[in-house]
């Protein structure tokens, strides 16, 4: 299967990336299963193979995995052989979840650039809505006390576009 890229200031339902990535299973034999990937600014999903178990509808069936960016803590351990890029995802719980994609495909650095932005995003709209807070709280408390002196405001930094 052929990847796809789009860019990356797509809205998170738009598909930034989709293509075939292979996801290391939990059993015991931890054979390497092929999954349809589609990599979005939220996060990654997982499709069972076209004609597998639950993959009715073109593999949007039974066989669906979600990995939301926000429980993911990062991509770690890349080791590259001949053939292949092997990679583990580790989630906030501390899971951690093995993949191996083709040399030239680049999945992980593809997954990598989509969590960076995701977390970069989240920590600007953290901290504005933390300082509007405070904003607030000062602006509560200057009316309460009218004859206090209003606390000093710190300079407003640059909003990233």
């Amino acid at each position: 299967m052929k990847d796809s890229c789009a860019s990356p200031s797509s809205s998170s339902s738009a598909v930034l990336r989709a293509g075939e990535l292979e996801k290391r299973s939990a059993s015991l034999l931890q054979l390497w299963k092929k999954k349809r990937a589609e990599l979005r600014a939220d996060g990654l999903s997982l499709f069972s193979p076209e004609g597998g178990k639950g993959a009715a509808g073109g593999g949007l069936g039974g066989g669906r995995k979600e990995l939301r960016f926000g429980a993911i803590q990062k991509v770690d351990c890349v080791e590259r052989t001949g053939k292949y890029v092997y990679f583990t995802i580790v989630t906030t719980d501390r899971r951690e979840i093995d993949f191996r994609c083709p040399g030239e495909s680049c999945w992980n650095a593809s997954i990598t650039l989509a969590l960076i932005d995701f977390q970069n995003k989240r920590a600007l709209r953290d901290f504005h809505s933390r300082r509007q807070k405070e904003e607030e709280e000062a602006e509560q408390a200057t009316a309460r006390a009218p004859h206090a002196k209003p606390p000093t405001r710190r300079p407003r930094l640059a909003r990233a576009s």
